[in-house]
């Protein structure tokens, strides 16, 4: 019996290759299933763990079936391995997605190990699913997404204190809620804001009180740490806790053990700990603004969300995700997201992150009595205040008297993004594509193509 879950399977139209492969995983333990053709395996659909394939096939090739299961979200770990030496179409295989790639006669120990990994990805990307899949608001495709949500679904079954940091509006809330989720814990959820809570209550909040502890403390009360026994304590904003107070956060950490105020019985919580923060704790701490010792207590396993503008793969699906929300919530038809107001999202650097396209997505939708988006409502976008991308041209100006067509910054820019993919033979991403060379994202030189009229016929830039 399998050691693994689901099957690796193998796609390749050479007999021996199939056996070779078959013998040498099974020998690891490996189920192994294999096809002969692309289109045996999209007629089979297994739901498999990794997929090692031909790229060169008749019929539907290797590369075209990875392109077909990206286009039905089937994200599979994908070996290519080919008896030809294809640079160009190993760039476009790493570029889709692919986690390896080997020239025939491959080296059995180094496919193993790439199996070894795709396995493992593969496990990490389905408890990564299920954070989709149990409704918890986290939208997104992006490689950097990926990365933090593989990063939730190791961490979550473990008892480590979780150290959420980034910026305001990237959805730490969200993440402390999937590491509970994920966790299995038996007990609540319990939320406290340490920026939210008034000075002279942080102490009770957190811990509790007893009967007649101080005035106004007219019943016991039960603080957080307890009523979060067997759950999760998500701390957001710690930065902000009072330094006479984190002491006894360091003790809570330490020996999960508190007394409430005016009690001197000593109470005990498996709480979870898992706080968030905007802050440089690491800074302050250099500082003396923040414990040291609870500095470290806390970044047992810390979590890195990136900023929006990091994330500039999930804009177009956040905002069709928003545009459906605000619709349904003002009971309007589907709302159209024309090309020119994507262009503007992805343009923007959004000091606001995720906070702040949904809050210019419920504006749009607001405005579209047509029920198209209008570009008008992000108008304030460009505003000093709120800067785009430097990468980004601004809009042409007027032309003046004895100047051409030609002159015309839109022309400009045209001709110099025409030179950067010339010099780059059309290669569009990758760290050495023409998106890296001007310093701006894929999806936003995509669109700037589309947008100029700027495409390579037979290219698949």
């Amino acid at each position: 019996m399998s050691k693994y879950p689901h099957p690796v399977c193998v796609v390749d139209d050479d007999d021996n290759v199939r056996e070779v492969v078959r013998d040498l995983l099974e020998s690891e333990g490996y189920d192994v299933q294999a096809f002969g053709s692309a289109e045996a395996f999209l007629a089979a659909n297994p739901e498999a763990s990794c997929l090692i394939l031909d790229v060169h096939m008749p019929g539907l090739g290797g590369l075209e079936l990875q392109r077909k299961l990206n286009e039905d979200k089937r994200h599979i770990a994908i070996i290519f391995m080919t008896a030809q030496g294809d640079i160009p179409r190993t760039v476009q295989a790493i570029k889709a997605g692919a986690l390896e790639f080997f020239q025939k006669p491959f080296d059995p120990d180094a496919l193993l190990q790439a199996v070894a990994r795709a396995v493992q990805m593969s496990a990490l990307a389905h408890r990564s699913a299920e954070l989709v899949e149990r409704n918890l608001g986290i939208i997104g495709q992006s490689r950097s997404l990926r990365s933090v949500l593989e990063e939730v679904a190791v961490v979550a079954r473990t008892d480590a204190t979780v150290l959420i940091r980034g910026e305001t509006g990237t959805g730490k809330e969200l993440i402390a809620q999937a590491i509970h989720v994920m966790s299995e814990r038996t007990g609540p959820l319990v939320r406290m804001n340490c920026a939210a809570v008034p000075v002279n209550l942080l102490e009770s909040e957190l811990m509790g009180h007893e009967k007649g502890a101080f005035t106004g403390a007219q019943t016991r009360r039960v603080g957080r740490f307890e009523a979060a026994n067997a759950g999760t304590l998500f701390l957001d904003e710690i930065g902000e806790l009072p330094l006479d107070l984190q002491p006894k956060l360091l003790r809570l950490l330490q020996e999960r053990a508190f007394e409430r105020l005016g009690s001197n019985q000593t109470i005990k919580s498996t709480a979870r700990i898992v706080a968030a923060t905007n802050r440089d704790l690491r800074a302050m701490a250099d500082e003396r603004m923040f414990r040291e010792d609870l500095f470290h207590r806390l970044n047992v396993f810390p979590i890195e969300l990136p900023p929006l503008r990091d994330r500039t793969d999930d804009i177009p699906v956040l905002a069709r995700h928003f545009a459906d929300l605000f619709a349904g919530r003002m009971q309007k038809p589907a709302l159209t997201i024309p090309v020119e107001f994507l262009d503007r999202l992805l343009a923007y650097r959004w000091p606001g992150n995720i906070r702040e396209l949904m809050n210019v997505m419920e504006r749009a939708s607001i405005l579209a009595t047509d029920g198209i988006l209008p570009t008008r409502a992000l108008s304030h976008l460009s505003s000093p205040s709120a800067p785009v991308s430097a990468a980004r041209p601004p809009a042409p100006a007027p032309r003046q008297p004895g100047t051409t067509d030609g002159d015309r910054l839109e022309d400009v820019d045209r001709r110099h993004i025409l030179a950067v993919l010339e010099s780059t033979n059309w290669i569009v991403g990758g760290s050495r594509g023409a998106a890296a060379r001007l310093g701006i994202k894929r999806p936003t030189l995509v669109y700037r193509m589309k947008k100029l009229g700027i495409s390579r016929a037979g290219s698949d830039a």
